[in-house]
């Protein structure tokens, strides 16, 4: 028999009341609407002990791939595997690609724009761009936007 990761998909109305409120006041924490564990369960009626109970084994899907994004956009020559390899390095670092819009060659050069997700806080976009950079046939990479928490 195949063993299962431990992770469930299941529609919010078959988790029990609780768990909603968990998430409910972990939004709170995060928000900064409150300032502490005692006002967020307050706020959503639940006690202390059930939020430090199911806190870390409760989350929203989206929670669960959300990250910093940003967008990286540079000029690329028109080389065989020069995308490839970019795309490469963008694995390496453990970011998740969310869009990629490239021009076409207009002589010998294209514009290209990735869109990406970073969820491991430990990978620098500055280290990234730069390594995009280094790569033969890799002009101009800036950092045209950021999300938050991305060094």
């Amino acid at each position: 028999m195949k063993e299962h990761s431990g992770y469930y998909i299941v529609q919010r109305q078959a988790i029990p009341e609780v768990l909603i409120k968990v998430v409910e006041a972990k939004k709170l924490l995060e928000s900064g609407r409150v300032r502490t564990v005692n006002e967020a369960v307050a706020q959503v009626d639940i006690s202390r002990s059930s939020f430090y109970k199911y806190k870390d084994d409760i989350y929203e899907f989206h929670d669960s791939l959300s990250g910093s994004t940003f967008t990286l956009t540079f000029q690329v020559d028109d080389e065989p595997g020069l995308l490839s390899d970019v795309l490469g390095i963008i694995a390496k670092s453990g970011a998740n690609i969310l869009t990629i819009h490239q021009s076409i060659p207009i002589d010998g050069v294209a514009s290209l724009s990735i869109s990406l997700q970073v969820i491991d806080e430990g990978v620098s976009v500055t280290d990234l761009s730069s390594a995009i950079g280094e790569r033969t046939g890799v002009h101009k990479v800036q950092i045209s936007g950021r999300g938050s928490g991305v060094s």
